[in-house]
């Protein structure tokens, strides 16, 4: 199938220009926000921990055989990408034992930041957010242009694509996906068959996306929209639209959001429920085969916004942005509307 990405249309004409991302894990790096504090007792070690050039499951493995204990009892929040630095929250579970001397652990590409206890284990999903701070190298581009599309992420946010890394190299995590549903595929682990139901929704919801930016309607609301705010998973569909509904999507207090396959009734209606339609009939095999592996219906804000966005131009050919994006969201969707780059996506 290829790069699933490089085809969604952009919001604000295309990039700037070209560059290059994570050609030294300084380059890329990702601070993980909690969006809690862990209580401090509790038969739970949360682990601070910085790694550079390593991925969040193989530093995981690596927890689990020095405590000696399950990989199953390691907790953490989210995946990372190992192209880059990142600060990341890892729980340990260990019940009645001792606690090892966490310090053997560091090394070249792993630094212990911090320890805390917690009663409960670290679960996917609890982080708020992750804080970037992004090097773009050999830049090339129009400084006018670059300007001009800084300005307009900062002011509109960008589209809220799913990022390359949710699909596999060459898309194959669609492909494996579709063969589960033909039957073709043996259903494996639960890890893997839900690395391949996430991606078949995410595919789905980029398309639905991709309908609305080509209409430029991916940050406006349209008969029928369902809206949910940026740190919730919850959402509201009001029965009319109101001036106040315009202002708080202008204000970016609200984002209308795109569905995100599997069981149940669509909550939108109107013009909003018919752009999801089309992409339902025309990937019938992806939507029943979610219904059928039970995955339920949920929604996805179409638009994110990055916070605290800032940028750096240190000469012309070196640009330094700085930004804060929710779970979920994908820093190289934030640089794909600046700049064509070669990157593995975070």
């Amino acid at each position: 199938m290829g790069d699933l990405t490089t085809a969604l249309p952009h919001a604000f004409g295309g990039p700037a220009g070209t560059g290059v991302i994570k050609t030294s894990p300084e380059d890329f790096v990702v601070e993980e926000l909690l969006g809690f504090e862990p209580s401090g007792e509790g038969e739970h070690v949360f682990l601070r921990v910085e790694k550079r050039g390593e991925n969040t499951e193989y530093v995981a493995r690596q927890l689990a055989r020095f405590a000696g204990i399950r990989a199953r009892d390691i907790g953490y929040a989210g995946l990372k990408d190992r192209h880059g630095k990142t600060a990341q929250w890892y729980s340990v579970w260990l019940p009645g034992k001792a606690e090892p001397d966490w310090q053997q652990l560091e090394s070249s590409s792993l630094s212990l930041l911090e320890v805390r206890r917690n009663s409960r284990k670290l679960k996917k999903g609890p982080a708020t957010g992750n804080r970037f701070e992004i090097t773009v190298r050999e830049l090339k581009s129009d400084p006018s242009l670059l300007e001009q599309r800084l300005k307009q992420i900062g002011e509109r946010g960008v589209p809220n694509y799913f990022g390359t890394q949710r699909f596999g190299r060459d898309g194959q995590n669609v492909v494996k996906a579709l063969a589960l549903f033909a039957g073709t595929l043996e259903r494996g682990d639960t890890h893997r068959r839900g690395i391949y139901l996430s991606a078949a929704r995410s595919y789905l919801f980029n398309r639905i996306l991709a309908n609305r930016v080509m209409q430029n309607i991916w940050d406006q609301a349209v008969s029928g929209d369902a809206f949910m705010f940026p740190d919730s998973r919850s959402f509201f569909k009001p029965e009319t639209f109101t001036p106040d509904i315009t202002q708080r999507l202008e204000a970016k207090e609200i984002h209308p959001s795109g569905v995100l396959w599997g069981r149940g009734t669509p909550v939108v209606t109107d013009q909003a429920l018919a752009i999801e339609a089309v992409i339902a009939e025309e990937e019938t095999d992806l939507c029943r085969g979610l219904e059928d592996y039970g995955v339920d219906m949920a929604r996805r804000p179409l638009r994110v916004c990055p916070e605290d966005f800032r940028w750096e131009l240190s000469d012309p050919t070196s640009l330094r942005l700085r930004f804060t994006l929710p779970a979920g969201a994908y820093a190289t969707t934030v640089l794909r509307e600046l700049v064509d780059t070669d990157y593995s996506d975070d």
